[in-house]
């Protein structure tokens, strides 16, 4: 029987540096306001739609003064590749005029002011904090840690809310900015969510669900070779 999920995440983190240096958002961005803008246009979208687009978005809108002007229609089809664009443009357009009225036309550097705008909740805010200020003031929940802290048995919480306020209380402050990266890179490479490549994963005797992974694994393999063999043994009558 594993360890208690406290026990287990400093080994956990430390392979996971080890494994993943230099893990960092995968969206493109040299400011503040470019990472928050990539990260609201990243919601049901890849890292790699999302930084085709930005550079050509960039370009027409380079300030948060010329969102806030941006007619939607016009930023619509710039950004409608990356779905849901509607919704998207009315939340930057609707970001921007806030953070020209109430912020002196710069990306606030707190959670409780970035999540005073239209379109950012607390996964957004945290990845503006840890790529463009290096604060840390939660952990990041998107797809990526939310299904490994189910996995490895760190939250057995479906809220994301929930699911930060467990890893906020397992995971040391000095790893809270880069701990949503790892996951992301780890999640990416090797616990994939359709068929997570558990025999390959230097994890595997930290998380709970990897006996279960291998062994559902080992039980189709066995099913398919018996398959295979009856099939063979059909040809040859």
């Amino acid at each position: 029987m594993l360890a208690p999920a406290k026990e287990r995440i400093g080994e956990i983190i430390r392979r996971l540096r080890q494994a993943y240096p230099a893990s960092r958002t995968a969206l493109h961005f040299e400011t503040p306001l470019q990472i928050l803008v990539a990260t609201i246009l990243a919601a049901q979208c890849t890292d790699e739609r999302v930084n085709e687009i930005t550079p050509i978005l960039f370009k027409k809108y380079p300030t948060a003064e010329a969102l806030a002007r941006a007619r939607p229609e016009e930023l619509e089809a710039i950004i409608k590749p990356t779905g849901f664009y509607r919704n998207k443009a009315k939340a930057i357009i609707g970001a921007a005029r806030k953070i020209v009225s109430d912020f002196g036309g710069q990306v606030p550097d707190s959670m409780e002011a970035l999540v005073s705008l239209p379109g950012v909740a607390r996964k957004t805010a945290n990845i503006v904090l840890s790529s463009a200020f290096r604060k840390a003031e939660g952990i990041a929940v998107d797809t990526h840690v939310r299904r490994l802290a189910y996995r490895l048995g760190l939250s057995r919480q479906k809220d994301a809310n929930k699911i930060e306020k467990d890893l906020m209380a397992l995971v040391p402050r000095a790893d809270w900015i880069d701990f949503n990266y790892m996951l992301v890179d780890h999640g990416r490479k090797i616990c994939q969510a359709r068929k997570p490549l558990c025999a390959e994963c230097f994890l595997q005797d930290l998380c709970p669900s990897a006996r279960e992974f291998l062994k559902a694994q080992a039980l189709k393999a066995r099913v398919e070779s018996k398959k295979a063999s009856a099939k063979s043994r059909k040809k040859r009558k």
